[in-house]
């Protein structure tokens, strides 16, 4: 794979750099009406092929916070289409890496050393390059190490990058009014704490400690001496991307276990710890030889606040989500429906968030739920394309939902796909069991 020399960090030259992207698109357009008479239903398909192809080559050469929306969105598999989330996908941990010469000048500013001035020895060519950062194999006195090493400027690009794709979220989501400033301000505020080593060195040392009992999921250990803002050091996990994994032909009881284990996981952090690992896409798991799961990223952590946590939790119950009247009252708590309102614009929002949490609580309303179930990703699909036609709600103040909303599901969408991806059928309630000895360890009050 080609290397990088540079990356943009201007203002001015990141904007550039979007709008050449635009106006390849742009092209992509004018052949498209040109083709859609005589290539009929194909011409759509070429035309997202060829879009997908020329965003993602233009994100992937600014890398950082606009390289991590392709990310995601490679996530949305049932509202994008198949050729956006193939080629977004790749932004998970297969992207353009700096060239060696850059790396060392980055890790020199960063560290104010050389990396062979730290490590018995070190990859100058990167073994995994991401939307943040890279990561390169090291090794300390017989030790494997992993070194993942931010993009320079990718930190101070953060809020002109998001400046600049506001208009199209905002018309993508139909944000409207200035409430639609604190989804962008969420969204700021976790990038900006991703591109912080420090924080995530300390988020990671938490989290795998508090879930260190757990079964079938290991942790990599992580090196304070070798790490800073900008440099990260843990230990080499040897597996395979989940992802990857994914597409081999694991047994149905392997994928059941690796699902469980994934559920637990994300279950106990929910509830015992109220805080989760908010980025759940295949490149942050690691499947080991032993069929165990391997967590290896903790930069986007989401605290769960009881303020939400207990309306969001208690919405979802099926008896809840059944009575009228405790249904709009967790409503209003969650900032779905709010005080300013009409009465067509209240039934209007009621009825669509009924539909959509009837559905998307499905497998917490019993025992067990099998995710490879293809009906329930039919319905799933079904309801996207039914918002998304759906001239009423275009028309309708599209903030609706406490800031919260955004990671947590996003990261509920992102375990499912992934469990769809194992086609795993998990036991729902199975976690209590981790909390209660969690209790009993002092792990958690």
């Amino acid at each position: 794979m080609k290397t990088l020399d540079s990356i943009p960090t201007g203002k001015l030259e990141r904007a550039g750099k979007l709008m050449g992207t635009g106006a390849k698109v742009g092209v992509n357009y004018l052949k498209y009406y040109g083709n859609r008479l005589t290539d009929g239903p194909n011409a759509k398909d070429k035309l997202d092929r060829d879009n997908a192809k020329d965003i993602y080559n233009g994100l992937k050469q600014l890398k950082g916070s606009a390289l991590k929306v392709a990310q995601m969105l490679s996530m949305e598999k049932n509202i994008l289409p198949q050729a956006y989330v193939e080629k977004f996908s790749l932004s998970q941990f297969s992207v353009p890496p700096l060239s060696p010469p850059l790396v060392r000048k980055t890790f020199y500013k960063s560290f104010g050393k050389y990396p062979e001035d730290l490590f018995d020895t070190f990859t100058a060519s990167s073994v995994n390059a991401a939307s943040i950062g890279q990561v390169h194999q090291a090794e300390k006195n017989g030790k494997k190490l992993g070194v993942k090493i931010q993009y320079p400027g990718v930190a101070d690009s953060i809020s002109s990058d998001l400046a600049l794709v506001k208009p199209i979220a905002i018309k993508m989501f139909n944000l409207k009014g200035k409430d639609s400033e604190k989804y962008f301000k969420e969204v700021e505020g976790k990038l900006l704490e991703e591109t912080d080593y420090e924080l995530e060195l300390a988020q990671s040392k938490s989290i795998t400690e508090a879930c260190s009992f757990l079964p079938h999921i290991e942790f990599p250990k992580y090196y304070p001496e070798l790490s800073n803002k900008r440099i990260l050091t843990m230990d080499w996990m040897e597996g395979q991307h989940l992802s990857e994994y994914t597409k081999t032909d694991f047994t149905k009881e392997v994928g059941n276990q690796i699902g469980q284990t994934l559920w637990d996981f994300y279950m106990y952090q929910i509830h015992g710890l109220k805080q989760v690992h908010a980025d759940p896409h295949p490149g942050n798991f690691l499947v080991g030889k032993e069929n165990q799961l391997i967590a290896i990223d903790f930069g986007c952590i989401k605290q769960i606040p009881d303020e939400f946590y207990v309306p969001y939790f208690e919405m979802a119950q099926k008896d809840n989500i059944n009575n009228p009247q405790v249904f709009e009252e967790k409503m209003m708590d969650l900032e779905i429906l709010l005080p300013t309102d009409t009465e067509k614009e209240r039934q209007f929002f009621s009825e669509v968030f009924h539909q959509m949490l009837s559905l998307f609580s499905k497998p917490f309303h019993g025992n067990t739920f099998d995710f490879s179930d293809a009906s329930f990703w039919n319905e799933i699909a079904t309801l996207s394309d039914k918002f998304q036609n759906d001239t009423q709600l275009r028309k309708m103040n599209g903030n609706r939902g406490s800031k919260h909303f955004l990671y947590m599901n996003r990261t509920f969408f992102g375990l499912y796909n992934l469990l769809h991806d194992l086609k795993a059928e998990i036991k729902v309630n199975d976690f209590q069991k981790y909390l209660s000895k969690a209790q009993t360890l002092n792990v958690i009050a």
